[in-house]
């Protein structure tokens, strides 16, 4: 299949992540019934693109200055901003591609990366010119496929714990060591501010939900969330994470069931870290802007903990917080590319994003907006910088067809949490459905 013959099936769709409601939708406008994906000309002449992002307000205003300065220095552009939430990104692109009008810039994530490129809904960005001879090692592998760059790395990032000391101060209790502290410790902590704090105040937030907090966990026993073409871990290691939900749970280190459910559909802004009802929350490093906005703190940035109280046991990694892909539909290939070219070595771009969307791995914006960095930017490298002697080997990103992993982690895990499930019927299942996903997606 070349990319021009690109056509999703509704199966196909729903492979990609799409939700029942999209699927009706998808139903509805006729799948792959043609319509092009945008990139037309007004009818003045200038050039049309449409941009697609997640995020949150500080992302959101951040990227509406991309836009302004681009269109500045490109009056025959402009660029048609589409701007969404995680939790309907995905439902929402999913059935733009399945109906050819996806946007020509997409803001890509690790985990359907190879779902969208493997089925040739993006673009060769290297083919088409894109510059990555100023990328740090390493950086650009993770975009890289056996079809072509599908996506050039927006940001380096890493899994991390945040802590807000005024949580901490509150309940008299002292933050964490984060090169010696183990998972005893961490345990011991929340429930110490939990039993410290105004009721409706916990010691942290819920891991259940977060697959990067499952690959933690798996990567210290010496699993992995995936191999090439599966999954990395067996039934037994799922029931050990979810067990481990459920100690937190009894302990009263994280909110009850009821809590976590209704804190998971709130905004960043709102969410219980962000306004001081939790000490801890499992994170990424380029998350530390919006959270130091929204709390008002000087939110620290800590490593997980280890079983052994060693750094380097902790087996943390670097990821790509979010690729800059294009859809292989676009009518203005040449415009797309020169946008993501200046998104990722202008060093006034880099000088508007500084790390909200993850660490510059472009070296040389990196070093020439140093004077640009605020207190946060500045936390987030130094932090980045200090756990790379620490690193374990970098996780490979989802197969084909396990794209929803995150999803399907949570859904098992909300019915341990609420009792609907044994750890090991939810562990079954689990390992049971995502296999069947990737099998049926080859």
């Amino acid at each position: 299949m070349t990319t021009r013959d690109f056509v999703i099936s509704r199966r196909g769709a729903l492979k990609l992540g799409l939700g029942a409601t999209a699927a009706v939708a998808l139903t509805a406008t006729g799948c792959g019934s043609g319509g092009g994906a945008g990139g037309a000309k007004n009818a003045d002449g200038k050039v049309e693109l449409r941009l697609t992002w997640w995020g949150n307000d500080t992302r959101n205003a951040n990227t509406a200055k991309l836009v302004e300065a681009y269109q500045k220095a490109n009056p025959n552009v402009v660029i048609k901003p589409e701007s969404g939430e995680w939790a309907s990104y995905w439902d929402k692109l999913a059935t733009q591609v399945a109906a050819n009008d996806a946007p020509d810039i997409i803001q890509m994530d690790e985990k359907y990366i190879r779902e969208y490129g493997g089925r040739g809904a993006l673009l060769d960005l290297a083919k088409n010119g894109l510059d990555t001879s100023k990328f740090a090692p390493g950086t650009v592998k993770p975009g890289e496929s056996k079809d072509g760059l599908m996506g050039i790395n927006a940001g380096v990032n890493a899994p991390v714990i945040l802590a807000n000391p005024k949580v901490f101060k509150a309940a008299g209790v002292d933050l964490p060591d984060d090169k010696t502290w183990t998972w005893d410790d961490f345990k011991r902590i929340a429930v110490e501010i939990t039993r410290k704090s105004p009721k409706g105040t916990y010691g942290s937030t819920s891991p259940m939900a977060n697959d990067a907090t499952l690959s933690g966990f798996l990567r210290q026993r010496g699993k992995a969330l995936f191999t090439e073409d599966s999954l990395g871990f067996e039934a037994a290691d799922a029931q050990a994470f979810y067990d481990w939900i459920m100690e937190l749970q009894k302990a009263k280190a994280i909110p009850s069931p009821d809590e976590v459910a209704e804190d998971d559909g709130k905004s960043l802004d709102q969410s219980s870290f962000a306004i001081g009802k939790a000490g801890f929350g499992w994170v990424w490093s380029n998350q530390l802007n919006a959270y130091d906005a929204a709390s008002g703190e000087d939110i620290k940035i800590l490593r997980y903990p280890s079983q052994t109280g060693k750094a380097a046991d902790a087996k943390l990694w670097y990821k790509a917080s979010m690729f800059w892909s294009a859809s292989s539909r676009t009518k203005n290939a040449e415009e797309v590319v020169k946008f993501i070219n200046w998104l990722s070595n202008s060093v006034d771009a880099g000088a508007i994003q500084t790390t909200e969307r993850g660490v510059p791995p472009n070296l040389d914006v990196r070093e020439k907006i140093a004077d640009k960095l605020t207190k946060s930017d500045k936390k987030t490298i130094a932090f980045i910088e200090a756990i790379e002697p620490e690193l374990g080997d970098t996780p490979l990103p989802p197969p084909v067809g396990a794209g929803n992993f995150p999803d399907i982690q949570k859904r098992y895990g909300q019915d341990v949490i609420f009792g609907r499930s044994s750890s090991a019927d939810a562990a079954k299942k689990l390992i049971d459905e995502v296999k069947g996903n990737i099998s049926s997606a080859s």
